[in-house]
């Protein structure tokens, strides 16, 4: 979320800015100009009835002190009896004041908790992904002496994917895997964060995989995004199945204050993440790139705000070398301002290629979301050397999603007898060099 003085004195560059992200800002800012003067003046006007209250309510204890002695002239007690019945009137007032104020302050909320996150000065102006900007590219693709298959032939045929019956025991958008798919899925978890862990300097943690709403506030969410999200409405509460790891790890330190010593805190996490796909049907019906469960391995930094642009570049990097250890060809792409997602200032998309559908595909999206994320969820530290606090940047990129991961090793680790080769980082973690078609 944005500083509410942030808006009101930069309001021409948040204009631009959102114009910049393919928004309409008088959809988005609304009546902003007619809310903030409406609502200034009913602060100034409440905090004035209470300085007048608190004045008169003084002036009437001398006078009443002065009326106890017998030494209350008429002059006096006409005043007390006139400021008497005008602290009564403020009395009656005030609450009806402060029910227009806190309208007001709602009111204002409700815009600047739809104000998208403004994009940093080195992301490219674009109108759509086609204005994304390929920044690095890493490895070859695989060469084949056959046509290569898509992963979903490939599970099928081997035995170790099984969406017909996913589909029957949950719906679509489901997958159920197989002995050695599924000892895919799990090496790759072990892998990632002894990875991340052991030589990225990531401390690992286990988060709770349902949040509160707060928590979807806090790292936006809520409430722009709801139709994307699984509601799990249990008794009075609502709570919510996490659609990624930065949710819970992000909010780990929500309502908090951190050290300046303590900053930067790296945090890794894996978890299964659950997303409605809404908006997306018809889009990757075919196998397992967009699913309702999947599992992921979440990277999520908290940063001093001087440093957060090194962390995010650090954080990319951590990344990327999953993919290099495992051999698979990706580039890094640079995030256009109309396809960054709503919370980011700056964001890297990592896109591994598939040689069974012969394109690219994101495996991992890396934000810095500077103070937007830290100012919903009131997440601060204390400079050294300075009184008060500030708020922190945090940041947070997949290292990586599971099973665009798994993919991408069957696509690429393909043979011409339709086996797959699993990659020797893997090996010992599986306990198999190859998936061979299982005896059904």
């Amino acid at each position: 979320m944005l500083d509410l003085g942030f808006v009101r004195s930069n309001l021409t560059l948040v204009e631009e800015k959102l114009r910049q992200r393919g928004a309409d800002p008088d959809e988005v800012l609304r009546d902003f100009h007619a809310i903030d003067q409406r609502r200034r003046g009913l602060v100034q006007k409440l905090e004035a009835a209470n300085q007048q209250r608190n004045e008169w309510s003084k002036k009437i204890g001398a006078l009443k002190g002065e009326e106890r002695k017998g030494a209350l002239s008429a002059d006096q007690q006409a005043e007390l009896q006139d400021m008497t019945a005008a602290v009564g009137q403020l009395k009656a007032e005030i609450p009806a004041l402060e029910e227009q104020r806190n309208s007001a302050d709602a009111e204002m909320q409700a815009v600047l908790t739809t104000i998208p996150n403004l994009p940093h000065e080195s992301v490219p102006v674009g109108a759509s992904e086609h204005d994304n900007v390929e920044v690095k590219r890493w490895g070859t693709p695989p060469e084949f002496d056959f046509e290569p298959k898509s992963h979903w032939d490939l599970g099928e045929q081997l035995g170790v994917l099984d969406l017909n019956r996913a589909a029957k025991i949950t719906g679509a958008r489901f997958a159920l895997y197989w002995e050695l798919g599924a000892k895919l899925e799990r090496a790759l978890m072990n892998f990632m964060l002894d990875l991340h862990t052991g030589e990225h300097g990531y401390t690992e943690v286990l988060p709770p995989y349902m949040v509160n709403s707060d928590s979807m506030y806090g790292t936006g969410q809520l409430p722009k995004f709801e139709q994307d999200l699984f509601k799990v409405p249990q008794g009075t509460r609502d709570l919510w199945l996490i659609p990624t790891a930065e949710v819970p790890v992000t909010n780990i330190y929500r309502d908090e204050t951190l050290d300046a010593t303590q900053l930067p805190i790296s945090l890794t996490a894996f978890t299964p993440c659950w997303r409605s796909e809404a908006g997306s049907y018809g889009k990757d019906v075919r196998g397992i790139i967009r699913q309702h469960q999947f599992q992921k391995v979440e990277l999520v930094k908290f940063t001093r705000p001087e440093e957060s642009y090194e962390q995010h570049e650090k954080l990319t990097r951590d990344a990327e070398e999953v993919l290099e250890k495992l051999g698979l060809h990706y580039r890094r792409m640079l995030l256009c301002t109309s396809d960054m997602g709503f919370s980011a200032a700056k964001t890297y998309d990592l896109e591994v290629w598939l040689p069974g559908q012969k394109l690219f595909r994101e495996i991992s999206s890396c934000s810095n979301f500077e103070s937007f994320q830290a100012r919903r969820a009131n997440i601060r530290y204390r400079p050294e050397g300075k009184k008060g606090t500030e708020l922190l940047h945090t940041l947070n990129g997949s290292g990586l999603a599971i099973g665009r991961t798994w993919v991408a090793i069957v696509e690429n680790y393909q043979q011409a007898d339709g086996s797959v080769v699993i990659p020797e980082v893997l090996r010992k973690y599986v306990g198999a060099d190859r998936i061979v078609a299982r005896k059904m």
